[in-house]
């Protein structure tokens, strides 16, 4: 029996009291009945789930296969790749039948998913050649099985569920890899209150790696985002026949590029919806209210390929307000689907596309000046187009005025207000006009003005777009974990009066407040941070103040590791039409570089220069976009540990001081941070915070702002505009707790662990883990200790912790305490997570549902050449007077969950090295290759001996498999062939052997699956 087959069969017979799975699932069966299923008891094997496949596709088809047919159609189908057999479930597809006559047909009716056949089955038995697996309910459209649901009785939390599933879905011997189950695109996970779902995918985007980034999952949600969990109201809402067609069909998207499903959340389908219901009743214009990472580029992409099929639209035009953006959400919409939208290089090509009949230049991706600049008659371009004797772009374009049109406006709060928007408008008396935003304009942040008649009026979002269709705010997006909270430190000098709001602090106690707080705030710089300044004057003067400050750190103390740091602010724009574009929405950067532009360019210069040698570039003021693309790659470069990078993590950047650039339509993961020394208000404030807050893994609990202009009233009320119809609970819910707070829950967390341990008869003690009696105690121990550390990784990116709560924190819990303890964790968890592997599992459900969230139990600073430095430096120290002892060395090494396949190996080489004997970093790391490989093989040769083996043979036979990650069993019958073995008893000889060698394997492969070996895990 695999794995597998434990998770899902242990189950049925070990739930806690209450609804068992069985009575669960046969009521569930009973719903999908009631919503119109036909219910299939007779499926319950490969053969069954087949000949019903055949019967289905016969009659979609008008076709009737022979077997050999039939066969050979079930081999060309069958994929172990989720994408291509994704679009194969999409697709007209050929086949050739037996005599040559060609074959188009479709799996579904995929003209209209509502008309195919919905067909449920329970317990299906699936046996491949390594393991019998067992299903608990799929549903069949067409006879081809797309969605399987796991229900559950136990408290599994969602994360534990999907990754039981993914550990299911990527073992070798699964019949996703060789049946008709590889169509399965959705898992349902269920204990019948808390129902969640996701995409399948291949292992590549459906696997927990080493720093656990979750896979997308969800919750089902009503319009007004109120969330439907429990199952017969999800069944209700998401399982009705034609709802799943849809859901499968129009909302599941294909990344061509990525090879990958993703699935539209909620929000963004009754969006689209609503969009594409304004179009078809004719029902005037809208406005489309979704937070700033909400992944709004996803829901026009979707809202625009469902209008290019809209006969009564003439085009769709996706208009963006700046260049950087124009290229980001052209690449974003090519990646949904490769080629579907071409570069706009020109006015010119933007003008021959619009005119262009061709299908694929029905959608379009522009910029809001490219597009006026097309139908401005009074335009500069179309003044010399016309003194040149050629038409001008707008009369060219003269047929389209009548035709109807669809204009979708991203970040609509930006450049929709002027006159371009009015050209638009006058030019397309037809066209509906849509605009996104994440920050709508409401009168409280009005700026622009209109006048009607006599009576002026601030212009809103609203006044532009009529009406709101549909709202998700970050209020909601907090809610469901879509973005994260913010941390909002309003800085207050040591032994000053603290500035009135908006007044500056002096530039030199702003770099030094930041070079204090830097590693804190990052997190020992796992993340990097934006310096939002107030001018180009003030960019530069900060440019220049972190070289000098730097300097003097580095001149006082050698330990002093420099940030690296760059500015990023556009350059004058000198009759240079791309520079001129990028200015269009950065009015302080516009204004600042018309007063001495000569000396601001010369200074950009120069950051450029600094920068190309530190990064071996070669970029120039001339192409400042390039410079500006290499930037922003680099801050999201970040994502990559030091070790994997060429020059050790010298590529990356820290600090990277802005003006008005990046404030905006920035995404990336791996910038935590904003430095603020810049008055910000209402949606400006909103989106520069907003960079801040992408979701990552539990290293990364909030975005973290520090600003030095004391402006909490600002925040306070750009919350209570942006919150949506929650205004009254939204800075509980926007903000993260003060560190008083979190402090006193990190002591209860603490308090709880002691308890706990006292109530097993142990000190609350690390050392007293390893008598912990029993799996259940030992899960017990798990998650009390992950909560603290939960508590004590919030608080290590705190910056406004005062001496008196860092004595507080160190008291409850010494740092050295606190390594002893993540070690006793990570010995615990890999124990536990070992035997969970096993077939025969752990007795104690508490294990099963065990989240071990190693991530949390990994430092960004300390690495593999970390720990070599650190132990090359242990041994040049004088032994009277040790400055780290050999145990808080191995201490550190133990307390990294980076480590754990290799803890006990250095921990052994540090015991084995005498101090005073210096070594440097090259012949450490030399030093303990050569130790592990000794250890490794005196493992081999012990082995060999236990099992009668020759060390030698052995040994290749474990460096084959190594070398090609593959397990080969008749290798394995080779090895024991000499010994000359009845069947009976080489069988048992070679389960006897394996059950030693997997656990080697498996740890010698470092983390990657050897495949084949899963017939073998005990």
């Amino acid at each position: 029996m695999s794995k597998s087959d434990f998770t899902y069969e242990r189950s049925k017979s070990d739930s806690p009291p209450g609804v068992r799975e069985v009575d669960l699932e046969t009521d569930f069966i009973d719903k999908l009945r009631g919503l119109k299923y036909t219910v299939r008891p007779d499926i319950r094997d490969r053969a069954s789930l087949e000949g019903n496949f055949r019967e289905k596709f016969e009659a979609l088809n008008r076709v009737s296969l022979t077997d050999g047919e039939f066969e050979r159609l079930l081999d060309e189908i069958v994929t172990p790749d989720v994408f291509t057999a994704s679009c194969t479930l999409r697709e007209i597809n050929g086949f050739t039948r037996d005599d040559g006559t060609p074959l188009n047909y479709t799996l579904v009716n995929i003209k209209d998913w509502c008309k195919n056949t919905f067909e449920v089955v329970n317990q299906l038995r699936i046996n491949t050649d390594y393991s019998h697996h067992r299903y608990d309910v799929l549903l069949l459209i067409n006879g081809v099985p797309t969605v399987q649901i796991e229900l559950k009785t136990l408290g599994i939390s969602p994360r534990r569920a999907m990754q039981q599933i993914v550990d299911y879905k990527n073992d070798s011997g699964s019949g996703y890899t060789r049946t008709l189950l590889c169509f399965v695109q959705l898992f349902v996970v269920s204990n019948q209150t808390d129902t969640w779902y996701f995409t399948s995918n291949n292992t590549r985007h459906f696997t927990f790696n080493a720093e656990e980034r979750f896979l997308p999952i969800y919750q089902f949600a009503a319009e007004d985002n109120t969330k439907i969990t429990h199952l017969d109201d999800f069944a209700d809402a998401f399982l009705a026949k034609c709802t799943l067609g849809n859901m499968i069909s129009r909302y599941t998207v294909l990344v061509a590029s990525e090879q990958k499903l993703l699935m539209m959340r909620p929000y963004q389908i009754y969006a689209v919806d609503r969009i594409v219901k304004c179009i078809e009743e004719s029902s005037g214009n809208g406005y489309i209210w979704h937070t700033t990472g909400s992944g709004k580029t996803l829901t026009s992409f979707k809202a625009s390929t469902l209008l290019k099929d809209n006969h009564d639209i003439h085009k769709c035009l996706f208009v963006v307000d700046r260049k950087d953006l124009d290229r980001q959400t052209r690449e974003e919409f090519n990646r949904f689907q490769e080629g579907c939208v071409e570069e706009n290089t020109n006015t010119a090509i933007l003008v021959r596309r619009l005119l262009s009949d061709d299908y694929t230049d029905k959608v379009i991706v522009t910029t809001i000046q490219k597009l006026g600049l097309a139908l401005d008659e009074q335009s500069k371009r179309n003044k010399n187009r016309q003194q040149r004797g050629q038409e001008k772009y707008s009369d060219l374009l003269e047929p389209l005025r009548d035709k109807r049109m669809a204009i979708i406006f991203d970040e609509c709060h930006r450049s929709q207000f002027g006159d371009t928007h009015q050209t638009i408008k006058a030019f397309f008396p037809r066209a509906q006009l849509f605009g996104f935003t994440g920050t709508p304009i409401f009168e409280q942040n009005a700026t622009v003005r209109q006048i009607n008649g006599d009576v002026q009026t601030l212009k809103t979002t609203e006044d532009v777009f009529q009406q709101e269709l549909h709202a998700y705010t970050i209020t909601h997006a907090i809610e469901d974990r879509n973005v994260l909270r913010f941390h909002v430190d309003y800085f207050k000098p040591d032994g000053e009066n603290p500035p009135k709001p908006g007044d500056t602090l002096t530039k030199r106690a702003v770099v030094d407040a930041i070079l204090d707080k830097h590693d804190s705030a990052t997190a020992g710089r796992r993340f990097n941070a934006l310096l939002a300044t107030s001018s180009i004057n003030d960019a530069i003067a900060y440019y220049e103040l972190f070289k000098q400050v730097q300097a003097e750190r580095q001149a006082e103390g050698p330990d002093f590791e420099p940030l690296k740091v760059t500015a990023v602010f556009s350059p004058p724009a000198e009759g240079n039409a791309d520079v001129r574009q990028l200015q269009e929405d950065l009015p302080q950067e516009k204004a600042d570089n018309a007063t001495e532009p000569d000396k601001k360019k010369a200074a950009l210069k120069q950051i450029i220069d600094d920068y190309n040698l530190s990064y071996g570039t070669n970029h120039s003021v001339g192409e400042f976009d390039d410079y500006y693309k290499d930037v922003q790659q680099r801050i999201k470069d970040q994502q990559h540990p030091n070790t994997d990078l060429p020059e050790r993590g010298a590529e990356k950047i820290d600090i990277t001081i802005v003006v008005d650039m990046l404030l905006t339509g920035f995404d990336s993961k791996y910038l935590n941070t904003l430095y603020v020394d810049k008055n910000l208000k209402h949606h400006g404030l909103i989106q520069a915070f907003s960079r801040t807050n992408r979701i990552l893994n539990a290293t990364k609990p909030y975005g973290h702002i520090l600003d030095f202009r004391g402006q909490q009233a600002n925040v306070d009320e750009a919350i209570a505009l942006f919150s949506g119809a929650q205004a009254d609970t939204a800075r509980e819910i926007w903000l993260v707790d003060k560190a008083p707070k979190v402090i006193e829950q990190f002591k209860q967390a603490k308090t709880d662990l002691d308890d706990f341990l006292q109530s097993q008869g142990l000190e609350p003690k690390p050392e007293a883990i390893t008598n912990l009696k029993g799996d259940d105690a030992r899960a017990q121990f798990i998650n009390r200790f992950k909560e603290v550390q939960r508590f004590q990784t919030q608080l290590d990116q705190y910056t406004d912790l005062t001496d008196e709560q860092k004595q507080e924190i160190e008291q409850t819990l010494p740092k050295d305490e606190l390594r002893s303890f993540r070690g006793a964790y990570l010995e615990t968890a890999q124990r536990l997570g070992e035997q969970r592997e096993k077939s025969g599992g752990s007795d104690s459900p508490a294990v099963d549902q065990l989240d071990f969230e190693f991530v949390l139990f990994a430092s960004a600073t300390i690495d593999y050449d970390y720990i070599m430095n650190l132990i090359a430096r242990f041994t040049d120290q004088d032994p009277k007077k040790l400055k780290i002892s050999r145990e808080q060395l191995i201490g550190l090494i133990e307390s990294d969950a980076k480590f754990l396949d290799e803890r006990e190996e250095i921990a052994e080489y540090v015991r084995s090295l005498e101090t005073g004997k210096p070594l440097n970093e090259d012949q450490v790391g030399a030093g303990y290759q050569q130790f592990k490989a000794e250890k490794q093989a005196r493992e081999l040769t012990d082995l060999a001996d236990k099992h009668g083996l020759p060390a030698e043979a052995l040994s290749g036979f474990v460096d084959g498999i190594l070398h090609r990650m593959i397990f080969d069993g008749e290798q394995l019958v080779d090895l024991l062939a000499p010994l000359d073995l009845s069947w009976r008893e080489r069988t048992r000889r070679e389960l006897a052997l394996m059950e030693d060698l997997v656990p080697l394997l498996k740890k010698r492969a470092g983390g990657r699956a050897i495949s084949g070996l899963s017939a073998y895990e005990q």
